[in-house]
């Protein structure tokens, strides 16, 4: 175990600082928040396409996957990627926002048809996405390192963080699009090579994981429907797939967020097959843990990595989306520099580790808040009407009122349908998305 400990600290270190030098130096504002000026070329389809895929493959959502792989089959797996619609939705919303509507970014649209209190509204909402996603991501590499709460547990999460930040630092975007370039290649390979290893020691093979888990849904699809509800309203609330679709020309956006949809929905799904595995060996959960730590050192080193790519991806993503919000969007400062930029990404690391000290559960960072935007859908949805503004204060109370019930489990009886897992939250999705629509319709039928 001991061995294993100090391998796991040489990956953690070794790839962070080889990320480190390989990340690129940002002095100007435009490459530092939006990669791109004179000297710097926007990214083409394969490069975006990778920064997208491996920005939202999470370590909490690889975990989600295997967790719920090994409880329902594949029939979780599917139900989990179903979040992955989200980049096919956003994907033509935004196109059709940047060339038919002329807006050069999201906070552009709200401010330009709802005011400053919808801008300063939205900027709550996306901050508190940026914020979850520091400790529900940092949390996944702490358990490999110690039991929660463990003095191992928490030092791997501090210099994980702290060594995540100081690439990201030096060249703000440009740094996060490149090394999830390289970290996309390395999950690839990685996934390959655990599958590879997985699949020949599972009797049956592939038609093991393929037929495990009932279609029904008591076995995971309430969930799948809960992901394409939510998908409607989901990506406008993640600046981390947002902001990435704003810099380079819209058909190659539109094309890229295609891509990165149909490769996320297929690498989460064969992820889940780690805890069919699990499930099938008769192994304890969490499934990512222990099907590791079954594997022998070599493999489990290599299950460990790919936590360690997908983690930091993610995380150095959320230090520049969260960097760009506050320089560019709400201009904390007169005038947006870079080490302001800097300064940002370090305040949000701080805080976002905070709650790693409390013991929050990873997979309500995805389905709460997802719940507590579904508001956004008929602002987005709907972006080429003229709705006046109090149909988007009703429509955002509507999501954060039921998202709150969800979170304090007070949802009136009236609402539950399904005595089924995740029956609640679908029920609430479901009345609530429907409940948003109806404003904007109310709004378009009495709008003078």
């Amino acid at each position: 175990m001991e061995s294993a400990l100090t391998w796991q600290w040489v990956l953690v270190l070794g790839s962070s600082i080889a990320l480190f030098f390989l990340a690129p130096w940002s002095r100007k504002v435009s490459d530092f928040f939006k990669a791109t000026s004179e000297t710097v070329k926007a990214p083409n389809t394969f490069l975006l396409t990778s920064s997208l895929v491996i920005s939202w493959i999470f370590a909490k959502s690889i975990t989600n996957a295997a967790n719920l792989g090994y409880s329902y089959g594949m029939v979780g797996g599917v139900a989990y990627a179903g979040y992955y619609l989200s980049f096919v939705v956003a994907g033509i919303v935004l196109y059709q926002l940047r060339v038919k509507g002329g807006f050069t970014s999201i906070h552009h649209f709200l401010g330009d048809r709802y005011g400053k209190g919808a801008i300063a509204i939205f900027s709550l909402l996306i901050a508190f996405r940026l914020f979850n996603e520091v400790w529900s991501n940092t949390m996944v590499i702490g358990s490999y390192f110690g039991e929660p709460g463990s003095q191992p547990y928490y030092l791997s999460i501090l210099v994980f963080t702290a060594l995540t930040l100081a690439y990201v630092l030096k060249g703000g975007l440009r740094s996060s699009l490149l090394t999830d370039l390289i970290q996309m290649v390395v999950f690839g390979l990685l996934l390959v090579v655990i599958l590879g290893w997985l699949l020949p020691r599972t009797p049956g093979g592939l038609a093991t994981y393929t037929a495990s888990g009932q279609w029904s849904m008591s076995g995971g699809i309430a969930l799948l429907w809960v992901a394409l509800v939510q998908s409607l309203s989901y990506p406008f609330h993640d600046p981390v797939m947002t902001d990435r679709a704003f810099i380079t020309d819209p058909a190659t956006t539109r094309r890229s967020f295609f891509w990165a949809g149909g490769l996320g929905f297929l690498f989460i799904t064969l992820f889940s097959f780690v805890g069919i595995y699990g499930q099938q060996a008769g192994l304890a959960a969490p499934a990512t843990v222990t099907v590791s730590q079954s594997l022998g050192l070599v493999m489990m080193l290599l299950m460990n990595f790919i936590m360690i790519t997908s983690a930091a991806s993610t995380l150095d993503s959320t230090f520049s989306s969260f960097s760009k919000l506050m320089v560019l969007d709400l201009k904390v400062a007169p005038t947006p520099r870079v080490s302001t930029g800097r300064w940002m990404m370090a305040s949000l690391a701080i805080l976002g580790t905070l709650p790693v000290f409390l013991n929050p559960t990873i997979l309500s960072a995805t389905t709460i808040s997802g719940t507590m935007v579904i508001g956004l859908a008929p602002v987005f949805l709907f972006w080429r009407w003229q709705a006046p503004r109090w149909a988007f204060y009703a429509a955002i109370c509507i999501g954060l009122g039921l998202g709150i019930l969800l979170a304090i489990n007070q949802i009136p009886t009236w609402l539950r349908w399904w005595e089924v897992p995740y029956g609640d939250l679908l029920s609430v999705n479901l009345v609530g998305t429907a409940a948003c629509l109806a404003v904007f319709g109310v709004a378009r039928i009495t709008k003078p």
